[in-house]
């Protein structure tokens, strides 16, 4: 089975974070009269997703959390356990296919996936819509591939300066804390395994 945190480089973000809290947690009051900015806080026991600040600009999760365009989306990210992952420093750039996008799927598809049983399957298909790194859609050339979380590769065309991934429109560009939403109008599926 593949694993959305199989490189090192994702463990790392974590680490930074908690050194950075655990350092910023002093109890000494600021010496100027400003008014002492507010902690970051988190959950007992949440991971990487819990960790509020109210300050920052949304991540990726944030976004798609924000947008009524992607519920659907955010139920399938939640059900297979990838919240924590994308809260993350990244970057990413994540291809988030519309509600309308998932509608379109054959019938029973979407509520097949967020079966318990069927959690692998739904991780492989969610990261098939995930790229480690910020790729803006003008970046793209005609024929270019990218390699994805899950381990495939999508591929970008380019005509009239409309950019695809795969038989996807890129309808819309979101920018987050961590990385990019590029809004997709195509669910992308990941090419059946080799035999």
């Amino acid at each position: 089975m593949k694993t959305f945190g199989r490189s090192f480089y994702w463990f790392a973000p974590l680490f930074a974070t908690a050194f950075l809290i655990s350092c910023a947690g002093g109890d000494s009051a600021p010496s100027s009269g400003t008014s002492p900015v507010p902690e970051a806080t988190n959950a007992p026991g949440g991971g990487q997703s819990t960790v509020k600040d109210g300050l920052s600009a949304k991540n990726v999760v944030g976004v798609a959390v924000g947008s009524p365009d992607h519920t659907t989306l955010v139920a399938a990210v939640t059900a297979a356990e990838l919240v924590d992952a994308l809260s993350n420093a990244g970057p990413f750039t994540v291809f988030a296919p519309t509600n309308a996008a998932f509608a379109a799927l054959p019938a029973g598809t979407v509520d097949g996936l967020l079966k318990p049983e069927k959690k692998a399957d739904l991780q492989n298909v969610l990261q098939y819509h995930v790229a480690v790194g910020v790729f803006k859609p003008e970046m793209m050339a005609d024929g270019q591939p990218l390699g994805m979380v899950n381990g495939d590769n999508v591929k970008f065309s380019v005509k009239d300066g409309k950019v695809m991934i795969n038989d996807a429109n890129i309808v819309a560009i979101v920018p987050a804390s961590n990385g990019l939403v590029c809004v997709i109008d195509k669910v992308l599926l990941p090419p059946a395994p080799a035999q």
